[in-house]
């Protein structure tokens, strides 16, 4: 016969993980000094529309999932994002602050979409579809994307264009 010193011993095997109080709601925003951090796969909880705004880097990963990935980005004036493919993996975009020109299309010679977007705007992106995103304004285009399933390393940062474009050779 086993004792167990708990009501549900079935419990006394699962595997530990930190406790709530270790990943406790942080109102962290990018931007802020040493706050640069992945929260996925724990739960989290931020204003996306703050930290989108304070976000500093071309891309940075906030939430790292199994299912899914949520980065923020900031794109220069005259910048964009770079035409690009992700053969599996469906895409959200929303536009918090700025303006720019969404392309998409079914190969990466035919970019037949394309439609002007501005603060609250919404695109989303089928997997399989080449797509870009422009600035055309003279500030920068605060934007977040959620990947489904996740498109980018767990705790990726790129602070630039060019680190992000160096880091996929």
């Amino acid at each position: 016969m086993y004792h167990y010193m708990h009501l549900y011993p079935y419990y006394a095997a699962s595997p530990v993980r930190p406790s709530y109080d270790a990943i406790r709601e942080e109102r962290a925003y990018p931007g802020e000094q040493g706050m640069w951090r992945d929260y996925g796969t724990y739960p989290y909880v931020l204003n996306i529309n703050e930290a989108t705004k304070q976000n500093q880097t071309f891309r940075t990963t906030l939430w790292t999932g199994d299912h899914l990935q949520v980065t923020v980005m900031s794109i220069p004036p005259g910048s964009d994002i770079g035409l690009e493919v992700h053969p599996d993996v469906d895409q959200f975009l929303r536009i918090e602050e700025g303006e720019g020109l969404v392309r998409m299309g079914d190969t990466e010679d035919h970019v037949f979409f394309q439609r002007r977007v501005f603060d609250d705007d919404a695109v989303m992106v089928p997997a399989g579809t080449w797509h870009n995103l422009i600035n055309t304004g003279n500030m920068p285009l605060k934007l977040y994307t959620i990947y489904a399933p996740p498109e980018h390393p767990y705790g990726t940062i790129h602070m630039t264009k060019e680190d992000a474009m160096a880091s996929e050779e």
